[in-house]
């Protein structure tokens, strides 16, 4: 279905969901029938017979979609996801796919949304004071940080709080500055479809289990792809560990003093776990779990000059960090296979990107809120000095930054069409 029609058909969920977020609409009135718009408690096995054919034909059809060319690795036969796919960050290319446009429960994968929709609106250093009210309609049972109300955070204590800890209270503490979840929601809708993303309806900013809210692993792949032209969001994504802030207290003698607590990030491809290594060049991005959602991934990792973004959603097989031994196993298919498999379709650019393509001389910061283009013709930087952690970032050690290649004239507009710069990168733990 061309990409304008499926624009059509998706403005009214979006609009419902807008609805939805202002009281205006109960969630029973906007539940439209079949998995592919609303997510149950026990989510079905089979995908629809048609999906989106954003990106490609083939991305649109239900099961595993890959073309191996000769010396190619078989794909892993022990993939139990329900949807998945392997894409080369920098060119756009899917090099396999499986349901890739299945409308799943995101969980908090829908962060890099938030993140990639909300980081341009303060610098790091704004200091916000908590609010009861800023803390109103956090889900039972949500992931938090510890955020206390009455006490002062900054904006980058709070952007921490939601990559590290998958704090659903950050996360509502940053949509009350925005103005409301209700606005904040309306303009992660409005996001969703300037990346082209179709398959997504917004109803939480946190990615809480909703009725009516989807997305798909092709869209979260976008998300994170636009994601990490911000300097900001790759930089979050990429620390391990830091201090938060904790809650202030009163001694004997009325002396005030606020103590600091350490709070690691629950990406286990890049923390590591008792079952799980540190996987070799990862660089984040976002992990969830809900009842619906079951486990989601989205992670971006670099070997040999090649960088790669894999999701993952839903795994069956009920096994302790399954979702991430999926992603790895993908992630060491992709860089095994990059240039002997035949691209099953595209990362389609934000629409602005696309319209602009015909600059390919256009400068960026790649700060948040950037463009994010590279200068034409650099070359990757292998070994630059990373931030330290005397700041409170806590930036993994070991984390180095790259500028990706970015090819000139017209290779470019065929080969780097949106191209990420100064990836952060991860070196191998010795």
């Amino acid at each position: 279905m061309p990409a304008h029609m499926k624009t059509v058909r998706r403005s009214l969920p979006v609009t419902a969901a807008a609805l939805t977020a202002l009281g205006l609409l109960s969630p029973a009135a906007l539940a439209a029938p079949g998995p592919s718009t609303s997510p149950s408690a026990s989510p079905s096995a089979t995908p629809p017979a048609s999906m989106s054919s954003v990106g490609g034909a083939r991305l649109g059809k239900p099961g595993t979609q890959v073309d191996l060319a000769g010396g190619a690795p078989v794909l892993p036969k022990d993939l139990t996801a329900r949807s998945w796919i392997v894409a080369d960050a920098e060119t756009g290319d899917v090099l396999a796919a499986h349901n890739a446009h299945w409308r799943l429960a995101p969980a908090s994968t829908l962060k890099m949304l938030f993140a990639d929709t909300l980081l341009p609106k303060w610098p790091k250093s704004t200091q916000h004071e908590v609010a009861p009210s800023d803390l109103a309609g956090v889900g039972a049972g949500s992931s938090m940080v510890g955020i206390k109300e009455k006490e002062t955070y900054t904006v980058h204590d709070l952007w921490l709080g939601v990559f590290l800890r998958s704090g659903n209270d950050a996360v509502h503490v940053l949509s009350a500055m925005n103005g409301g979840v209700p606005k904040t929601v309306a303009e992660m809708n409005a996001h969703a479809e300037e990346l082209q993303a179709l398959d997504t309806t917004v109803v939480t900013p946190d990615g809480y289990d909703a009725p009516g809210q989807v997305s798909s692993a092709y869209d979260l792949t976008l998300f994170a792809r636009s994601g990490l032209q911000k300097k900001d969001f790759r930089e979050y994504a990429s620390t391990v560990r830091t201090k938060f802030p904790g809650e202030t207290k009163k001694d004997k003698k009325g002396k005030t003093s606020r103590e600091s607590f350490e709070i690691q990030n629950t990406n286990r491809l890049l923390a590591g776990d008792s079952d799980v290594e540190v996987y070799p060049g990862i660089a984040g991005v976002k992990n969830g779990h809900t009842t619906n959602a079951g486990n989601t991934f989205t992670g971006v990792a670099e070997q040999g000059g090649k960088v790669l973004l894999v999701t993952v959603m839903n795994p069956a097989k009920d096994e302790h960090n399954e979702v991430y031994k999926e992603t790895a196993r993908l992630f060491d298919w992709g860089f095994a296979a990059a240039g002997k498999v035949k691209p099953v379709g595209e990362l389609v650019p934000p629409r602005s990107a696309a319209q602009a393509s015909a600059q390919p001389d256009a400068s960026a910061s790649g700060e948040a809120g950037g463009t994010g283009k590279a200068a034409a013709g650099t070359r990757p930087v292998a070994g630059a000095p990373a931030s330290d952690s005397s700041g409170g970032i806590g930036v993994a050690a070991g984390i180095t930054a790259g500028v990706l290649v970015l090819l000139a004239g017209g290779a470019w507009l065929i080969n780097r069409r949106w191209p990420l710069p100064d990836l952060v990168r991860r070196r191998t733990r010795p």
